[in-house]
């Protein structure tokens, strides 16, 4: 299993919006970055990712799912963008704010650290490990 970070403004896409849509998830759509895109195209069905809200919150609030692996963004007509599906499995006891994220010396390399613009990152298993422990969440 692999592990990645989905990135949304809370007041476009929340994680109570994401909460509502329940087991059969939905599309993370609209995604217009080629590596963003790529790295759905590389995810399988049940990796998981950190939800994360930007703009205001800058937190990890959340813990998802992939639910259907790459296929055609639904809102657009042109073949060159993808995305997967993803559903809600838990909430962060307590969010990991970004200014967590880089006060750790452990997530130095974080994409999340260094480029906070990516929408849909990838999460080494040792980040993971790490901010789940800082969320409060035990594996």
């Amino acid at each position: 299993m692999a592990f990645w970070l989905f990135k949304s403004e809370p007041d476009t896409w929340s994680w109570e919006d994401q909460k509502a849509k329940g087991s059969a998830g939905e599309e993370w759509n609209g995604v217009r970055n080629y590596q963003a895109r790529n790295n759905m195209r590389a995810m399988a069905l049940g990796d998981q990712g950190f939800f994360y809200h930007s703009q205001t919150d800058k937190a990890v609030v959340g813990i998802v799912e992939v639910c259907a692996e790459a296929h055609p963004d639904s809102t657009t007509d042109d073949p060159r963008w993808e995305c997967v599906d993803i559903r809600a499995l838990r909430d962060m006891t307590r969010p990991v704010t970004l200014e967590m994220c880089k006060a750790d010396p452990r997530l130095a390399g974080m994409v999340l650290v260094n480029n906070s613009r990516l929408s849909v990152q990838p999460v080494t298993d040792e980040e993971w490990r790490i901010i789940c422990a800082l969320g409060g969440l035990t594996e």
